[in-house]
């Protein structure tokens, strides 16, 4: 490993196996097609941490109660315990990725197509050309194109290239949040009692405490995610972000509505309706025609 070297806007580069790895408030096109954002700040970590917190709560305590000692005694199929680790496994991948991919950070010296140059302009806190709908985000140091909003709870910006895992991360985290909550409430008032306990167990001991601990970040993460899924889902409906509803830009808001299929397509970077969900694959841009088919 070669010594960091230091580099502004206090990133760090460090050369591991000639893959780099950029760490700091910019980020870099690595080899390899590899492309990592990291932003340091320790209000994000905390924010984060908490996040990564309750879904380890929730991932080994609630099989371990309810799950797990149900479908020993047969009051539940094994296809719902598959389901709660499958969408506990997406919502982690969403959140990770969603993280640490480059939201769209513009370079310091972008080549800009000479027909589209009247689609810039140039920013007053970086001095630097940027896309029309870009944004200059205070805490991470530069513009980010079609930004939508900066989230302490991911750490990073929601912009272009990760607004789609963002949007995977609200709709796994509130369907987790839903899953947890309906299991609880079946435990206690549905399923048969349990004949098989161990008392012995510190779980069993103390399940009344740790499943109200559980219930209430339930409760409080599903009123939280739906309120933002829903702003989200309305902003890509009326192509807006919300740093363009909060400037009130009319100039912007008063474009041409597209369809919602197209806008989501755009979001996504597919047509394909089924890949909006899969948080494993790789998003490439997407530019369609105002006008498409209805089938996408």
């Amino acid at each position: 490993m070669q010594v960091p070297e230091k580099l502004p806007h206090t990133s760090v580069k460090f050369q591991v196996d000639h893959l780099p790895l950029w760490v700091g408030r910019q980020s870099e096109d690595c080899k390899m097609g590899l492309r990592i954002h990291f932003v340091v700040d320790p209000h994000g970590w905390c924010c984060m941490g908490l996040i990564v917190f309750v879904w380890l709560y929730n991932f080994f305590l609630i099989p371990k109660i309810i799950l797990f000692p149900h479908y020993e005694e047969g009051h539940i199929p094994g296809v719902l315990i598959i389901i709660f680790y499958g969408i506990a496994i997406f919502c982690l991948v969403a959140l990770v990725r969603a993280s640490i991919t480059d939201p769209g950070r513009l370079p310091e010296n972008p080549k800009i197509p000479h027909g589209e140059r009247e689609f810039w302009e140039l920013c007053n806190k970086c001095n630097l050309l940027r896309p029309k709908r870009s944004h200059h985000c205070s805490r991470c140091g530069h513009c980010v194109r079609r930004m939508d909003h900066h989230c302490p709870w991911i750490n990073n910006c929601v912009g272009e290239d990760n607004h789609w895992l963002f949007l995977q991360l609200c709709f796994y985290t509130e369907l987790l949040a839903c899953y947890g909550l309906m299991f609880s409430f079946c435990h206690y008032y549905y399923f048969l009692p349990l004949k098989k306990r161990n008392v012995d167990l510190f779980v069993v001991r103390h399940e009344l405490a740790i499943m109200r601990l559980a219930a209430f970040m339930g409760i409080t993460m599903l009123v939280g995610i739906t309120g933002l899924f829903y702003t989200q889902l309305i902003g890509i409906i009326t192509d807006t972000t919300s740093i363009e509803k909060m400037s009130n830009c009319c100039e912007e808001i008063s474009r041409p509505r597209k369809p919602w299929q197209q806008t989501f397509s755009e979001v996504f970077g597919t047509r394909w309706k089924i890949l909006w969900f899969i948080p494993f694959r790789q998003r490439q841009p997407l530019r369609v025609p105002y006008h498409f088919a209805n089938h996408v």
